[in-house]
């Protein structure tokens, strides 16, 4: 599986797109609310999704899907405790399968469990790929940080949950966040001030 990503919209999200080189599928989480670029990415690598995950519900993650899903009518991936945000932070969030925690998804061999991490909202999950030892974190864990939890649906105790539990995860991972720099989890576990706050919380 290969991945390339792209920065984009209205908060400068980051949008990855994972796929198979010999058969062109594809994945592609958080397309954002600009999606005029990640189509002519998708396009320029000839790909054909197979599947939109949405880390959460936030429009800068998936505001923009109607573009996407005119040109590809692929399945949109969400967690259904996210349909009670409020439009104005959603924008008329649109999904039609709901993820649950531990599930496994598997799109051409491309395989994902689903972390339920809420805090930054009530949806909020991480997609864990073993292939690459990636884990696509959305906005539960950035590099130094994490997702901000004053908007409606945020919980900083979920949030503390949540590190925890990412903290805890056996091994190093890659770590791909929803804005900002790429890091990795022995990083995060060593030097990042909400993971030792929430330690410090439990």
């Amino acid at each position: 599986m290969k991945r390339t990503s792209l920065t984009v919209g209205s908060i400068g999200t980051n949008c990855y797109i994972l796929y198979k080189e010999e058969t062109k599928a594809a994945v592609v989480i958080d397309p954002s609310d600009d999606a005029a670029l990640v189509q002519a990415r998708i396009s320029a690598f000839g790909l054909t999704p197979r599947a939109i995950l949405l880390t959460h519900g936030h429009f800068d993650h998936g505001g923009d899907l109607g573009r996407l899903l005119a040109r590809w009518p692929a399945p949109v991936y969400c967690h259904p405790a996210d349909r009670a945000l409020p439009s104005w932070l959603t924008h008329g969030l649109r999904f039609d399968r709901e993820l649950a925690d531990g599930q496994s998804l598997d799109f051409d061999g491309m395989r994902f469990t689903v972390l339920h991490t809420p805090g930054h909202t009530p949806g909020s999950v991480c997609f864990l790929c073993e292939e690459g030892e990636a884990l696509f974190t959305g906005d539960t864990l950035f590099a130094g940080s994490c997702g901000r939890t004053d908007l409606p649906g945020g919980s900083w105790k979920q949030m503390a949950a949540s590190l925890r539990r990412l903290a805890a995860l056996p091994g190093n991972y890659s770590l791909y966040p929803g804005h900002g720099d790429s890091t990795d989890l022995d990083a995060e576990r060593a030097g990042n001030p909400y993971i030792e706050m929430a330690l410090r919380d439990e």
